[in-house]
């Protein structure tokens, strides 16, 4: 009996023939490896979208209506945007549009509206109660800035740095809007008495920043010093 050499590293390699060949193919392609390098099902989506897009833009749609459906979706996009600042608005007025906002206001709790702070401020004044008249009505010109998303007073707020803020705001009135704070100031830390006039000055700059529109963005909340 011939006996055949065993097979060593000098021998030739095998050459299968096609059953064997297509085994080998079957059992190589079922290595973990070659599984992980497929793309997966999201892949392939946002393959296909972004192609679409590309075609789309590129004019490269079937029956020539790859132009249009770029406006159309130009068009449904810029509808969209539109919508949502028409029911939502701006995500500050959002903020801002609470009914009774919350907080230290000049060192106190203070719940209250501007428009309770200056119906407060007038009962004060018909009654001839000027130190609370002048405090209440320059809380309600704060707290009215604060509303409209002019100028933040968040706790620690000084009156002047309140004063200063909205000046950046209000620049036409800015020696009235300091004149004001003093009045606060002398009223409410200083204890001197509070008079008409003291009140009326008050009352004339929170009237006059109610009717005026800001120079400056709301994004000057929150900038006192």
């Amino acid at each position: 009996m011939t006996l055949l050499p065993p097979l060593g590293l000098d021998a030739p390699p095998l050459t299968p023939d096609g059953d064997e060949a297509r085994r080998w193919a079957e059992q190589e392609l079922t290595d973990p490896s070659y599984a992980v390098s497929e793309p997966t099902a999201i892949d392939r989506l946002a393959r296909a979208i972004g192609d679409f897009f590309a075609n789309l833009f590129n004019g490269q749609v079937e029956g020539g209506w790859g132009s249009l459906l770029a406006v159309i979706v130009v068009v449904v996009l810029i509808a969209l945007v539109v919508a949502a600042l028409l029911i939502w608005g701006r995500p500050r007025a959002l903020v801002r549009s609470r009914t009774v906002p919350a907080g230290e206001l000049f060192g106190d709790a203070e719940e209250r509206t501007a428009a309770q702070l200056r119906a407060e401020a007038q009962a004060s004044a018909a009654a001839g109660e000027w130190v609370d008249a002048v405090v209440l009505r320059f809380r309600a010109l704060a707290r009215g800035l604060d509303e409209r998303g002019v100028v933040d007073a968040p706790p620690g707020t000084t009156v002047h740095g309140f004063a200063r803020a909205a000046a950046r705001a209000f620049p036409d009135a800015a020696a009235e809007l300091d004149s004001a704070a003093a009045a606060f100031d002398d009223v409410r830390y200083l204890r001197r008495p509070g008079t008409a006039e003291l009140y009326q000055r008050i009352v004339a700059v929170d009237d006059d920043v109610q009717r005026r529109t800001p120079l400056t963005p709301a994004t000057l909340s929150g900038s006192l010093s």
